[in-house]
């Protein structure tokens, strides 16, 4: 499928694009790749709504192509040699992307590289901006091909692109997918709890590097294919408990392969561990339907719907206030926007 074909012979021309792109909360996590930056598994994630990167990229033409990024103004050169090394990627498909210099300025509303997903942010808002670039009329094949030029550059971002629900590795694995559910899932909270706002030790893109040496991975695989299935269909049936058990199996499955992948790691923190227990001791004793996940990195997000909202946030604050650095009240989102 050839997504690009009709801008392959796009002209260069002086543009300013801005777009806002949430994070997204994985239910069933993606760990591990296959070809040139396809999914291993498939997975379903829930996009955030106050978790999100504002990025402006400002086109130039130029003789070669040159990147310059600012985060909140502060030059990010590592940041700026991987998109260039990304778009470098991308020329086989938009060979004129070899002539153009992006001057990106970006954002965002929660702690950069700890985890929360500030990659699929980032990039998912930098594919719209491109995408923008060369088609500033939204048609149905937008947001397909925006989300398609944002697994290019990280896996995690192309579900970024689409509000809601969304899935990736299930119709294709070259773009995520928007998915209905029950709708007395359609409006989760997610409370993020940062014990940790420090950049992780390990980035993502080292940790699904050593899956492909784990002595685990075919029999995780396996277990993911499954949690997507039941999954989906406990989504569709509004069946909040059976969401709650795979999201918390699917984190300890995560974490689990980092501590014993080659060059093992651990990305937990004491107070998320700690954290874990007083959100569990808490559902037993109140009966409400709170529950953890992490992605690759100590902070907890907590899953929860609209009803007992009041009561389990009031057990975060008092509880789980203390063992963070911050708390933030998050919640389903509806994707991306123009900014």
């Amino acid at each position: 499928m050839k997504l690009l074909e009709s801008f392959s012979s796009f002209e260069p021309r002086e543009a300013v694009c801005s777009w806002r792109s949430p994070a997204n909360i994985a239910l069933v996590k993606y760990w591990g790749k296959k070809g040139h930056q396809l999914p291993a598994n498939p997975s379903l994630s829930m996009t955030l709504k106050e978790c999100f990167t504002e990025t402006k990229v400002t086109f130039h033409p130029s003789p070669k192509l040159e990147v310059r990024v600012s985060l909140s103004g502060k030059p990010q050169e590592k940041f700026a040699e991987k998109i260039r090394t990304f778009l470098q990627g991308l020329s086989s498909e938009l060979p004129w992307i070899q002539g153009l210099h992006l001057d990106i300025e970006t954002r965002n509303t929660f702690p950069h590289g700890a985890g929360i997903a500030s990659s699929a942010s980032g990039l998912s808002a930098i594919a719209l901006c491109l995408m923008d670039y060369m088609q500033p009329t939204m048609d149905d094949q937008f947001l397909k091909r925006a989300s398609y030029i944002a697994r290019l550059a990280s896996g995690s971002a192309c579900r970024s692109v689409f509000g809601g629900f969304t899935t990736w590795g299930d119709e294709s694995d070259l773009y995520a997918s928007q998915i209905e559910v029950h709708k007395d899932l359609a409006h989760l909270h997610d409370t993020v709890v940062v014990v940790s706002s420090a950049e992780k030790s390990v980035t993502s893109t080292k940790g699904h590097e050593r899956m492909s040496e784990h002595a685990f991975k075919e029999a995780r695989y396996v277990q993911a294919r499954n949690h997507f299935q039941l999954m989906r269909s406990a989504l569709a049936s509004g069946d909040m408990n059976e969401v709650g058990r795979i999201t918390e199996s699917e984190a300890f499955s995560l974490h689990a392969m980092m501590m014993t992948s080659p060059d093992a790691f651990t990305l937990l923190k004491p107070q998320s561990l700690m954290a874990i227990e007083l959100v569990r001791d808490f559902r037993r004793a109140s009966g409400l339907p709170v529950y953890f996940t992490l992605d690759a990195g100590p902070n907890l997000h907590l899953i929860y719907p609209e009803e007992g909202a009041r009561k389990i946030e009031t057990f975060i604050e008092h509880e789980l206030g203390p063992l963070s650095e911050k708390i933030i009240k998050d919640q389903r989102g509806e994707g991306p926007t123009t900014c």
